[in-house]
């Protein structure tokens, strides 16, 4: 935590700001260590002071790090700029993904001056993940493995998708998981062809494709896979011959991984490779991103990232193919970039499987 805020003061400083306020869960607890949904962090080049209400001033007593607690009464954002404006602070940097328009009205109305918004600030940091990150972010890949593989057995004909994530959920947290890193995703038949499809009250029929998107948290980090599999029988020749269009892409991809590779480029190797099968029109989202304290965080890997991968980054690859009123395919693991190329986090097997 001590370095963490050693890497928040430099940031200042090269922004030219003397201090820095967040009301995000996860970029406090990055910070601090604390794990509960509502606080404030305040770091200026000589002090650190941490905001929370009575629910949790005992928790954050036994959690946060290197910060003066204070417990505060009324609104968050108000009490922090009242605190920062005693402090002295005179510009005040943000990271603008993480302030509602909300909260930077109600903290400038307390403070007297506006925010400025630092792109990256308090979060930059967190791309490249410590040992005990990285610890932990295998941990929560492997139960989010174990409770999948536990549950293939129930894909029987005439279980529905929502009944498949709900049975999920309840295994993540069986088995010691906070719960899910986000809504799971179950999509069966030709409904696998929505990248993002919500899980409905489609029940599973033999021929069917089955798209499950999948992860939990475990001691505040996230995991994140993708397998497809297909029910009884294998709807055609142009699911096996899409099947392996995309697994042979996310290998590729698997392979372009290193430090000093630009995200853009693993993106486009994935990318080219479909497109060159001629499905390149129904690939339309970006290849994957970071992993961490949230399910999606920097980096990204898309056509557009100008982010250069570092060891110790964790990122998602996960391309897919998805023609509408047919059906789709989506393959991905988790991975931690290495000094010489990537350590691929999730185990289960990627060969077109057949459920029975």
């Amino acid at each position: 935590m001590s370095a963490r805020l050693d890497i928040l003061r430099s940031e200042l400083e090269t922004h030219d700001c003397d201090a820095f306020v967040s009301f995000s869960p996860p970029a406090n607890e990055y910070l601090t260590g604390f794990r509960g949904s509502t606080s404030a962090v305040l770091v200026t080049p000589e002090a650190s002071v941490f905001l929370c209400d009575f629910r949790y001033t005992e928790q954050a007593g036994e959690q946060v790090k290197n910060f003066d607690v204070e417990e505060v009464q009324g609104t968050m954002e108000t009490r922090a700029g009242e605190a920062l404006a005693r402090l002295g602070a005179s510009r005040v940097a943000v990271e603008p993904g993480t302030l509602s328009l909300a909260q930077s009205l109600a903290f400038e109305e307390a403070f007297g001056t506006p925010v400025h918004p630092v792109k990256g600030v308090g979060v930059n940091a967190r791309q490249v993940k410590s040992p005990e990150e990285q610890e932990k972010l295998r941990a929560a890949t492997a139960l989010a493995e174990a409770a999948l593989s536990a549950l293939l057995p129930i894909l029987k004909e005439g279980i529905t998708e929502a009944e498949f994530v709900a049975q999920l959920e309840f295994e993540f947290k069986k088995r010691g998981a906070q719960g899910a890193s986000f809504d799971p995703i179950a999509l069966f038949g030709s409904r696998s062809s929505l990248p993002h499809g919500m899980p409905g009250n489609k029940p599973l029929e033999r021929g069917d494709i089955v798209l499950l998107d999948l992860g939990c948290i475990l001691e505040s980090y996230c995991s994140d896979l993708t397998r497809t599999f297909v029910f009884g029988t294998i709807p055609g020749t142009w699911f096996e011959e899409i099947y392996h269009v995309t697994l042979n892409a996310q290998l590729a991809a698997l392979d372009a991984i290193r430090p000093g590779v630009p995200c853009r480029e693993v993106d486009a190797v994935a990318r080219d490779i479909i497109s060159d099968a001629g499905y390149g029109k129904y690939f339309g989202h970006g290849l994957g991103h970071g992993v961490g304290l949230e399910i999606h965080e920097a980096p990204r890997l898309n056509q557009h990232s100008d982010t250069i991968l570092e060891s110790g980054m964790a990122v998602t690859v996960e391309p897919g193919i998805y023609l509408p009123g047919k059906g789709g395919v989506r393959i991905e693991d988790l991975v931690l970039v290495t000094d010489s190329g990537c350590e691929i986090l999730t185990q289960l097997p990627k060969d077109l499987k057949v459920l029975d």
